[in-house]
């Protein structure tokens, strides 16, 4: 994910990890953090890290290109968001940058809405939020 991002993106104020989402963020009773596999080999991965008591933050979502147009990514964003309502938030954010038109139709589609600058994300040109109902993720 990294080196894909390195290459879509000059580095801003030298790291793309501008926006902090480290391993304890993304761990319970606050985060999670999801690895899709076939068989041996992971495809996909994702997290989630607590912004308020209310919100969550989707971060770190990748497919790798070999599976991307198979719907994994979509099937990976509907399981980040049901953890999302498991850890009891109402809200999820997220953002992505202006290289990456796929992931923004994959959010505009599941019912993201735009929103302002939430994180100043250096690298992202598109901030996105989505409220869930009954502590459930909306169905996409």
């Amino acid at each position: 994910m990294a080196e894909e991002l390195d290459a879509l993106y000059e580095k801003v104020d030298g790291s793309l990890d501008s926006v902090p989402a480290t391993p304890e963020q993304m761990r319970p009773p606050s985060g999670s953090f999801l690895l899709i596999s076939s068989g041996s080999e992971p495809i996909a991965c994702g997290g989630v890290k607590r912004l308020d008591r209310e919100t969550a933050e989707i971060k770190r979502m990748y497919v790798r290109p070999a599976r991307r147009g198979g719907g994994v990514a979509r099937l990976l964003l509907r399981e980040l968001e049901r953890r999302v309502a498991e850890l009891g938030y109402s809200r999820i954010r997220l953002d992505t940058g202006p290289k990456q038109p796929a992931a923004r139709r994959i959010y505009e589609s599941a019912g993201y809405r735009r929103i302002d600058d939430y994180n100043g994300n250096p690298y992202a040109a598109f901030w996105f939020e989505k409220r869930l109902s009954w502590g459930r993720a909306n169905p996409t």
